[in-house]
């Protein structure tokens, strides 16, 4: 049988946090990639403003209502206060904390790293021309907050839910479903005209950074709780 590179890895520690510190980089590759896109003005900086004309030219009341609702239940308003009563409804239930710890991290670090990226990256917001409402964000763009934060929620529930019962229906089904929610937030903020492109796809390379941070950490524990079963029996 022909052993892969994972099969490979001698050290268990190695072994535990490889999946996720493979996913981080994947992620860090994908953002670094569409953030030069924009600092070198090159192939998708220049879709950024005619995809937010098109879609400005193309809005209907009903569609401009149903994706407010979308984007406001994704903003740093309301999606906080829902993650946090979830997460503490979760512990009572299940009396443990794990899960509902770790998904409370990914959404604090997210945010994090979304707040010092814009920081940094300074980019202003699309033209208030092409805003529903000229004005509402006052927050720098890049990258997408409301994208990165559904991306890191979505994806995070999902890898939670998927590491229970395992199959492979059950991951596409998990993986569509979050590639669609995410699709749908992100697409929302487009189309309200509050962010470019470019923001949105760089909101969702940071949920896929945080999504690995969660699955090393969950291997981690794993190691670390695998090693203290095992304790004992050394020391007898």
């Amino acid at each position: 049988m022909t052993r892969t590179f994972f099969d490979r890895i001698r050290s268990p520690m190695v072994r535990a946090l490889f999946p996720g510190l493979l996913l981080t980089g994947v992620g860090v590759v994908a953002f670094v990639a569409v953030l030069n896109q924009f600092l070198e003005r090159d192939d998708l900086y220049f879709v950024d403003q005619p995809v937010l004309s098109g879609l400005a030219r193309e809005r209907t009341p009903w569609l401009t209502t149903v994706l407010t609702w979308v984007t406001n239940a994704f903003g740093p308003g309301i999606l906080p206060i829902l993650v946090g009563v979830a997460c503490l409804a979760w512990w009572l239930a299940t009396k443990q904390w794990r899960n509902p710890a770790l998904l409370v991290g990914a959404m604090v670090t997210s945010t994090v790293i979304a707040f010092v990226v814009k920081a940094i990256v300074h980019r202003p917001r699309p033209p208030a021309s092409l805003q529903v409402i000229p004005g509402l964000e006052t927050s720098f763009s890049f990258p997408s907050g409301h994208t990165a934060g559904a991306a890191t929620l979505v994806l995070t529930l999902a890898y939670l839910a998927w590491s229970g019962p395992r199959g492979r229906r059950r991951f596409m089904a998990l993986t569509v479903g979050s590639v669609l929610i995410i699709a749908l937030v992100g697409g929302s903020r487009l189309y309200l005209g509050y962010h470019f492109v470019t923001d949105v796809l760089a909101g969702a390379c940071l949920g896929l950074v945080t999504l690995g941070l969660v699955v090393a950490t969950s291997g981690w524990l794993d190691f670390r709780q695998r090693r203290l079963t095992a304790a004992p029996g050394i020391a007898g």
